[in-house]
């Protein structure tokens, strides 16, 4: 029995934007390009593949729109791209993208150190943003960053959160993503807000991203999908955080997120396969594997059937 949990929400991986940021190693082109590839060919429905930060302020998404262009139309309905300004879309738009995650912070002091602007700056900016979205056919998200807690100003009101969610200048955006950005939120608190979003603001898909940072990563996610949420952001052997956030570290983890749920389209051949590739991929940024489900894998427990039976690839033979 695969042990499907309902209500069920897809999977977006946020490797390649969130769980980069904080390595400082720009991975090539080619290496993202592959890491696309191979999680859309194990079943991953949906990919957050970079970000238009500054390359000066967040070196290793520095080579975003060389991933865009290379990708095909078809890989890039997968993919998402995070933003923060009309011309951040426009510019991807142009290398190709049309999924756009445009984010900002609840928390004026946090938006300030994330993205240089007030909270209030970025709202009066995202009609703007629709509609350049809408003229290129695409997509585009409402992202707000410091949903529970900001790591200057503390716990957040709630209120704060559904104002925004409310605002005229919102209207357009498809998906309302909710961020755990500190990983200080607790499961019953992570339910509420997801609840109130859900009945209190504008039918739209609710998105939960999460961190672990106070190992609540998978709790509050299932929480999330239980209360509304049908997306949940994960990233690769729980790499990650926001470098302007003291205090954040690592994303929920892919694989831990996977194994919790067990979408249909998980095999345990395409879970020992993602492990591989996290494995490979950790050990070219030189970082340590957060995912317990990853340890799991690489357990004797040879007669439970996700326990992977391979020999961990080298990495020299591993994707890149």
């Amino acid at each position: 029995m695969n042990h499907t949990l309902e209500p069920r929400a897809e999977l977006r991986d946020v490797t390649l934007r969130d769980g980069l940021q904080l390595t400082g190693k720009v991975l090539s082109t080619e290496k993202k390009v592959e890491v696309v590839r191979e999680l859309i060919r194990l079943g991953v429905p949906a990919i957050e593949l970079g970000s238009m930060a500054r390359p000066e302020l967040v070196p290793p998404m520095a080579n975003t729109l060389e991933v865009v262009a290379a990708l095909t139309q078809e890989e890039l309905e997968k993919c998402w791209i995070w933003v923060a300004t009309p011309r951040h879309i426009a510019r991807a738009a142009e290398a190709g993208a049309r999924n756009f995650q445009y984010c900002f912070s609840v928390t004026d002091s946090h938006n300030q150190a994330n993205i240089g602007r007030s909270t209030e700056a970025s709202l009066t900016a995202l009609p703007e943003a629709v509609q350049i979205t809408r003229g290129v056919g695409g997509r585009i998200q409402l992202c707000l960053a410091t949903s529970f807690t900001c790591p200057f100003e503390g716990p957040v009101d709630p209120e704060r959160v559904l104002a925004i969610a409310n605002d005229p200048r919102a209207a357009g955006t498809e998906d309302i993503v909710v961020c755990d950005t500190l990983g200080q939120a607790v499961p019953a608190q992570v339910a509420e807000l997801i609840s109130r979003v859900r009945e209190e603001t504008p039918t739209r898909r609710i998105v939960f991203h999460g961190h672990d940072t106070w190992g609540l990563g998978v709790a509050n996610t299932l929480a999330a999908i239980t209360a509304g949420a049908t997306m949940v952001d994960g990233a690769l052997g729980g790499l990650g955080g926001c470098p302007f956030a003291p205090g954040a570290s690592g994303n929920t983890s892919s694989e831990d997120l996977l194994f919790a749920t067990r979408p249909p389209w998980l095999t345990p051949e395409a879970f020992g396969d993602l492990v591989t590739l996290s494995e490979g991929l950790l050990e070219e940024l030189a970082e340590p594997n957060r995912s317990k489900a990853a340890q799991g894998a690489r357990s004797k427990a040879t007669a439970f059937e996700w326990v992977t039976h391979s020999e961990a690839v080298p990495a020299c033979d591993r994707v890149g």
